[in-house]
């Protein structure tokens, strides 16, 4: 069962059923109001979470909602070879005995990421679907360790020449940004293209990352899906 309903504002929006096969409405029915909902339900199987990263489309919501698919406009991108590196940072990735992996513990580092935050996107639906994603190879963490501890990290989806960010977290001062300079470093050493950061922060532009028309973006998602998958651990 698939439709359209409308909302309490009066925009319209499409409607997938949760057994439904992973299909999207044309980019161009993205709402204006609220900015960049293109569609409603559907399920958060890897099946569907791929379909929607391969369109430029992600899941967010919050708790009590249902799935809601949004594809923004403008969009936010890091080029990682662009990562700004400041001064301090630079002393803490030297000096500050903090330790990098990959893939290490990608569970713990999802559920960090929900439960570090006063609100959070991160249902327990968000979390089954990327642990499948993760356990076929697309979805990945970073982990930042301190004296053996779990400081801080992050997770996204690999596709093509893109990693698509999903969430940080710290524990710790400086922890979260380890995490992004070191996946920075990892992914210009691969020659990925853009990491997809979603929403614009004042954060991540103080970073280096810019906000790009959908326009741009789809075209530039489109030219990095020429380059293989990266599948599987990244140890």
């Amino acid at each position: 069962m698939s439709g359209w309903v409308v909302l309490n504002n009066g925009e319209q929006v499409h409607y997938q059923h949760p057994n439904a096969k992973p299909a999207f409405p044309p980019i161009e029915c993205c709402l204006d109001d609220p900015e960049g909902l293109i569609q409603i339900g559907g399920a958060l199987t890897p099946e569907w979470l791929l379909a929607g990263y391969r369109r430029g489309i992600f899941p967010w919501f919050s708790e009590g909602d249902p799935i809601l698919w949004w594809c923004p406009n403008p969009r936010t991108i890091l080029i990682p070879s662009e990562f700004k590196q400041s001064r301090s940072l630079s002393k803490v990735l030297r000096n500050a005995g903090f330790s990098v992996t990959f893939d290490q513990d990608f569970s713990t580092v999802i559920r960090l990421c929900a439960h570090t935050r006063t609100e959070t996107w991160i249902m327990p639906n968000i979390i089954e679907g990327y642990s499948a994603l993760h356990e076929q190879g697309y979805a990945h963490s970073v982990e930042v360790w301190l004296d053996g501890k779990l400081t801080g990290g992050l997770y996204g989806v690999s596709l093509g020449g893109v990693f698509f960010g999903e969430s940080m977290f710290s524990l710790v001062s400086n922890a979260s940004k380890v995490a992004l300079a070191s996946l920075c470093q990892r992914l210009t050493d691969w020659q990925f293209d853009f990491i997809d950061c979603q929403f614009s922060t004042d954060h991540l532009l103080s970073l280096g990352a810019k906000s790009i028309p959908r326009e741009d973006f789809l075209i530039l998602l489109n030219r990095a899906f020429d380059k293989p998958d990266r599948l599987g651990l990244w140890h």
